[in-house]
């Protein structure tokens, strides 16, 4: 196929985020948002998922593409919410429209070029009007005094030293009244929290996931690669300063150990592939609406673009980090499978977008609601490690489901 790719004047963002959320694909963080529509015109399959050694940026390089240069992430470019499971089917999907435009104005659309009607299928779009319901079933799995029991048969593994850390999640289901507006979600989660990375996706069971993701899993632009990992959390009660809240994390022991072995756990696999790796001395923190966690940037790179790992390739590398999984990672899988007993689908795994020259960026597909129709599914996690509390840890997630469906629901769950 034939794409071209063309500067165009600033777009309406709230357009560009409801034609991407409703229908399309969505990612927009505080600097850039990138959006396609206008339906898939490729899928590019993984049969065996991140395990599958599929050359996607061979598939995407065959497609022709002419016009203006741009930066990454503005040619023909695949979007893709992938299983939490490695070894689980994935897809990813080019868009017939691409629409890149940075908070500073510079705007591009990469678009076949035949394909001239997508500023109609802009002006055409209803703009997100819903508010919030009220929920007409909830349903929690594993029920609440069931999740801190598996906690507590997780903590007695860990202290036997089998296992170095595990994240155990749990889920709630619901429905409401009228079949719920992703755009409308989306626009309320920018609003709420204006640092972390809005997503809206397809999945390959036929629902939307969206949601307002705080961890990038990876950034590769050529020979350089960003992670920015997060683990140690604490909930911040509403309307109360946050600052005594984040020293007492930032002083946390059982937080620090947690964040440690992650950040550890990251540079020792990067160091397989990648030759300068830095990370910062320090975690600082990440400040939610109603939470906080420990962050740390990590930076790699190699001498020469050409024998850098592209943006799949990183994914295949890290994924899924101790953030979501745990370490050793395969233990830590086999314990997730026995503990949480309800599959987690793409719950935690990696959101975003791979180029035609490999560069891309993934999110932890995190802190987000899966909807079809008037049904709605939200997951959340916490990270179990030898000095973990059963009842603490069980009231962080409930502290995460209620912010994330807070866009969705009037009441907190």
């Amino acid at each position: 196929m034939n794409f071209i790719r063309e500067r165009i004047h600033p777009l309406a963002l709230d357009a560009l985020r409801t034609v991407g959320a409703r229908d399309g694909w969505l990612i927009e963080t505080s600097e850039v948002v990138r959006v396609g529509f206008g339906g898939t015109v490729a899928t590019l399959e993984l049969p065996g998922g991140l395990d599958n050694p599929a050359d996607v940026v061979s598939e995407l390089a065959r497609h022709q593409l002419s016009g203006v240069e741009g930066p990454p992430g503005t040619g023909v470019v695949a979007f893709a919410s992938l299983p939490f499971d490695r070894s689980a089917e994935g897809r990813l999907e080019v868009p017939r429209y691409v629409v890149t435009q940075f908070r500073g104005g510079d705007a591009w659309i990469t678009r076949l070029v035949d394909s001239i009607e997508w500023m109609e299928l802009l002006n055409d779009i209803d703009a997100p009007l819903q508010e919030t319901q009220n929920a007409r079933s909830i349903t929690y799995q594993p029920a609440p005094d069931e999740y801190a029991h598996n906690v507590a048969l997780a903590v007695e593994i860990l202290r036997r030293k089998e296992i170095v850390k595990v994240v155990l999640a749990r889920s709630v289901v619901g429905s409401v009244l009228e079949p719920l507006d992703a755009a409308a979600i989306a626009t309320r989660l920018r609003k709420r929290e204006p640092i972390c990375t809005i997503y809206s996706m397809p999945t390959s069971d036929g629902r939307r996931f969206v949601g307002a993701s705080p961890e990038l899993l990876a950034r590769r632009e050529g020979a350089t690669i960003k992670c920015h990992p997060l683990a140690g959390t604490i909930a911040l009660p509403p309307n109360v300063a946050p600052d005594d809240y984040q020293n007492w994390l930032l002083g946390s022991a059982k937080n620090l150990h947690e964040h440690a072995v992650m950040v550890d756990d990251i540079i020792n696999i990067l160091a397989s592939r990648y030759d300068d790796i830095e990370a910062d001395p320090n975690p600082s923190i990440v400040s939610l609406r109603t939470v906080a966690h420990l962050g740390t940037w990590i930076n790699a790179s190699t001498p020469d673009a050409a024998s850098s790992p592209d943006a799949l390739e990183v994914l295949r590398l890290l994924h899924p980090t101790a953030a979501v999984g745990g370490i050793p990672r395969a233990s830590a899988y086999e314990l997730i499978c026995r503990l949480e007993q309800h599959d987690r689908g793409h719950y935690a795994g990696p959101i975003g977008w791979i180029d035609a020259n490999g560069d891309g960026e993934w999110w932890v597909g995190i802190r987000g609601v899966f909807i079809n129709g008037t049904e709605f599914e939200a997951w959340a996690g916490a990270g179990i490690v030898g000095e973990s509390d059963p009842i603490a840890e069980r009231e962080e997630t409930k502290d995460k489901l209620a912010s994330v469906l807070s866009s969705v629901l009037v009441d907190r769950v």
